[in-house]
């Protein structure tokens, strides 16, 4: 369906309405449904995205109600269920399988779920896009959780120089770092606090940031002159930290785009079509 202004609008929901849910704790801050749902318009694909809010001691359960509606062909994953989506997952990409973490799911054929993970992938794409390649840098990574884990690897494929991860969860850090070096022996180490001082790139893939009393990830003013900044937050799109880090000068790269560098991503795992026809920066 076209609206009036030739902008592509979505078919009716109606009872051939195929569903997917962006599964997280919170939901207020997601922005995969701005972003899905349009692209879900654009190929004429009669599809929503929603919403769904489920409590950590609820996931697992809350997941096995979606694996059994019919009608449900995939789930993102947002914080703070990424690992325990992986960990539920009967196949897992090579992504996913290293990160211990998955942001994306769709049906196995034989029954249970397929993991992978694209936040890294999005990620590294979207640093590319706004002319800050990774190969080469030295990076400061703040938060070895789900997203931290699966933008560590990408950043470590990607051929940046060194990686120094910061996690207040030492044991979750060592196991990521184990996980890193049986890949990239000797490229990543641990932190015992943010590797600020000799950083070419910083990067907040922790929560900080979501609430606005939280405190600051790092201290920006650590930072030495042309580091780029770059929060996977996207809400608000401009933290606290980006704008301290603006405020002296630093480039910044906001999370959005982490988000939409992962659409033709999610288009070939859903088997929605081939990518290159629609452009992530006009949609939502």
């Amino acid at each position: 369906m076209t609206a009036a202004s030739g902008t592509p609008t979505a078919p009716p929901i109606s009872g051939t309405t195929r569903l997917y849910a962006v599964i997280g704790d919170p939901v207020a801050q997601v922005r995969a449904p701005s972003l899905l749902n349009p692209l879900f318009a654009r190929l004429g694909h009669d599809a929503v995205l929603v919403p769904v809010h489920a409590r950590p001691a609820d996931f697992a359960t809350v997941l096995a109600g979606l694996a059994a509606t019919a009608n449900l062909d995939g789930v993102l994953v947002t914080i703070p269920h990424k690992v325990a989506a992986c960990a539920l997952a009967t196949e897992r990409s090579t992504a996913a399988r290293i990160s211990s973490s998955a942001n994306v799911l769709c049906r196995a054929p034989g029954g249970g779920w397929r993991a992978d993970n694209f936040d890294g992938a999005g990620f590294v794409r979207g640093l590319a896009v706004a002319g800050h390649p990774v190969r080469g840098r030295r990076v400061a990574l703040l938060g070895a959780g789900g997203a931290g884990s699966a933008i560590a690897v990408a950043l470590l494929d990607a051929g940046c120089a060194s990686l120094a991860v910061h996690d207040p969860d030492q044991a979750r850090c060592a196991d990521l770092l184990r996980r890193l070096d049986a890949h990239w022996p000797g490229r990543a180490e641990h932190a015992a606090a943010p590797a600020t001082r000799d950083a070419d790139l910083a990067v907040n893939a922790t929560p900080l940031g979501l609430r606005p009393d939280d405190p600051l990830p790092l201290r920006p003013e650590e930072l030495p002159a042309g580091c780029v900044v770059a929060d996977i937050i996207m809400k608000p799109a401009r933290t606290r930290l980006l704008a301290a880090a603006e405020q002296l000068g630093l480039p910044t790269q906001p999370g959005l785009p982490m988000l939409a560098e992962q659409l033709d991503l999610y288009r070939a795992f859903f088997g929605l079509g081939p990518p290159g026809d629609v452009d992530p920066a006009s949609e939502g």
